[in-house]
């Protein structure tokens, strides 16, 4: 396995239109700027979760998001999305080890976030306040996976 040292810790930020191939473009990033950094053994599980929020990002919203991923050094990882949409669902809007509700079985969606609950060593939430002429501003969901486990999802 090929690691590169990046000091200091680097950021990547992707504006993604309201489109619904936007959760395919943040996959693309993700896997690029993870294989490019040495962090193959986390590149699955950010795919994936990255992917959950985009997605919920445009099925909730008509307006556009962004992904960003920070490396906070330690093998660890920050991964945030924001939306144009105030709402915080949970387990965000609690700190870590709020849990989701289970889902019925024939349901076909409302897994992405108990997949973040399950698999993200932590994650949260800031909501921004009101934006130009009163429009709310929307929010930040974050993640973050690697380097020491924290213990708290």
């Amino acid at each position: 396995m090929v690691t590169v040292s990046a000091s200091p810790p680097w950021v990547y930020a992707l504006r993604l239109p309201h489109d619904p191939r936007a959760a395919r473009v943040a996959r693309m990033t993700v896997r690029a700027a993870l294989h490019g950094h040495g962090m193959c053994e986390v590149l699955d599980v950010v795919e994936l979760l990255a992917s959950e929020l985009v997605s919920n990002a445009y099925l909730h919203t008509k307006g556009p998001a962004s992904l960003r991923l920070t490396a906070l050094g330690d093998g660890r990882l920050r991964v945030g999305v924001w939306d144009t949409h105030p709402y915080i669902p949970a387990p965000f809007e609690k700190p870590p080890g709020g849990r989701v509700r289970p889902v019925a079985a024939g349901s076909e969606g409302g897994r992405g976030l108990l997949l973040v609950q399950e698999c993200a060593d932590s994650w949260g939430s800031w909501a921004f306040g009101d934006g130009l002429l009163g429009r709310g501003a929307g929010k930040l969901l974050w993640f973050e996976v690697g380097g020491r486990r924290s213990g708290a999802a």
